[in-house]
C-alpha cells in the first residue's frame, strides 16, 4: 500500500491542533492545511502566498491562500472552511463574491472540492489519503492556458531575442556616425546622466540604457499602464525622445515588433494581477529573464542588478538633501 509521508504528517498536526485548540473551527487548524499544500507546491515550483487582497467584478476578496508560479503569478485558490460548515453553500457563496474558478480547491478538512475551467471537477474524502493526494496533485498540476502560452513565448524570446540585440546595437553604432539628429541627442543625453547620475557614464552605458528602454518600456506600461511616469520622469522622457530619433516605423517593424507575441503573452498572463506589489514581483521576475538573455555574462558573474548602484545614490542623496532642506534632518 503506498505511504504519503506528507498527509501522514498533516494528521498528526491537525490532531494536535484540534487537540490544543479544542475545536476543529477553520482559525485553529487551517495553518495544517497551508503547511501540507506548501509541500506540494514545492514539488511543482509553486509558492502559497496567504490571504491576499484581490478585487474582483469591483469587490476587494481575500481567500485563504493564492498558489503563485515563479513569475507571480497565479496558479490557484484555496479556501478552507469549518468542518461544520455546509461546504456546497460556502462555495456557492464564495463564488457570488466573484471568486475565480479556473483553478480553487475548497476543503473543511472532512471534503476537498476542486473547481477547474468553470466547473466542479473532482471532490475527495479527505480522510482518504489517496484521494487526498490525488487532488491535491490535480491543483498543482493544472495548467492555465494564458501561462503555458506565456511559458512558450518566453522560450521563443530566448531564442529570438540575442539577434534583435545585435541588430540594434548595429543600429544605434551605425545611427552615432551616420545620424546627426541622433548624435546630437545622445550627446545631450550622456551629459544629463553625467550630472544628474553619475559623471563616468560613458556612451556605451548610454546605448545599453537605450536598448533596454527600447525592449522594455511598453511591457512596463501596458502592465502599470501609467503613461504619466514616462511623459513626466525626465530620463525615460530623453531616452523616448533619443529613439525617436532613428527608431523609426520600418526599424520597429522589422525588429523589436518580432517580440510582440512575446509581450502580448506577457500581459495576458498578469491580466488577473490587481495589486500594485504583486506587479511589480511579476515584472521584477519577468526581467530576470530578460537580463539573464540579454547579458548572460554579467548575470552569471552579478547575478540580476535591477537598479545601477549609481542611480541609487543618487536616489538617496536627492531624498537626504529634501529631507534636510524641508525637515532639518538626515537620512542617518
Amino acid at each position: 500500500m503506498p505511504r504519503f509521508p506528507h498527509i501522514e504528517n498533516y494528521r498528526a498536526e491537525l490532531a494536535r491542533a484540534v487537540a490544543i485548540g479544542g475545536s476543529g473551527n477553520e482559525s485553529s487548524v487551517r495553518h495544517c492545511f497551508a503547511n501540507l499544500l506548501r509541500k506540494y507546491c514545492a514539488s511543482a515550483e509553486l509558492t502559497l502566498a496567504e490571504e491576499i487582497r484581490e478585487k474582483t467584478r469591483g469587490k476587494t476578496n481575500i481567500p485563504d491562500g493564492v498558489v503563485k508560479t515563479v513569475f507571480r503569478l497565479n496558479h490557484g485558490h484555496w479556501e478552507a472552511k469549518d468542518e461544520k460548515d455546509n461546504l456546497d453553500r460556502a462555495i456557492a457563496a464564495k463564488f457570488r463574491r466573484g471568486y475565480p474558478r479556473f483553478n480553487i480547491l475548497f476543503e473543511n478538512t472532512q471534503t476537498a472540492v476542486l473547481f477547474q475551467n468553470e466547473k466542479e471537477s473532482m471532490r475527495a474524502d479527505m480522510k482518504d489519503d489517496a484521494q487526498l493526494d490525488k487532488i491535491l496533485r490535480a491543483f498543482v498540476d493544472y495548467q492555465r492556458p494564458e501561462i503555458a502560452d506565456f511559458r512558450r513565448a518566453l522560450e521563443q524570446f530566448k531564442t529570438d531575442l540575442p539577434s534583435i540585440l545585435e541588430v540594434l546595437r548595429r543600429a544605434i553604432n551605425r545611427a552615432q556616425s551616420d545620424n546627426k539628429k541622433f548624435a546630437a541627442a545622445s550627446r545631450d543625453f550622456l551629459n544629463l546622466c553625467r550630472e544628474t547620475i553619475n559623471p563616468n557614464v560613458g556612451p556605451d552605458d548610454i546605448r545599453e540604457m537605450l536598448i533596454q528602454h527600447i525592449l522594455t518600456a511598453d511591457i512596463f506600461r501596458r502592465i502599470f499602464g501609467e503613461e504619466q511616469f514616462h511623459s513626466e520622469n525626465n530620463i525615460a522622457q530623453k531616452l523616448e525622445e533619443l529613439a525617436h530619433t532613428f527608431f523609426v516605423r520600418d526599424f520597429r517593424r522589422s525588429t523589436v515588433d518580432k517580440l510582440k507575441t512575446y509581450y502580448a503573452a506577457i500581459v495576458r498572463a498578469a491580466a488577473d494581477l490587481t495589486d500594485h506589489r504583486e506587479k511589480q514581483k511579476f515584472l521584477k521576475a519577468v526581467y530576470e529573464e530578460f537580463y539573464r538573455v540579454y547579458n548572460p555574462k554579467s548575470a552569471d558573474r552579478l547575478g540580476v542588478v535591477y537598479t545601477p548602484s549609481e542611480v541609487v545614490n543618487f536616489m538617496v542623496r536627492a531624498a537626504d538633501q529634501l529631507v534636510h532642506k524641508h525637515f532639518s534632518r538626515r537620512l542617518w
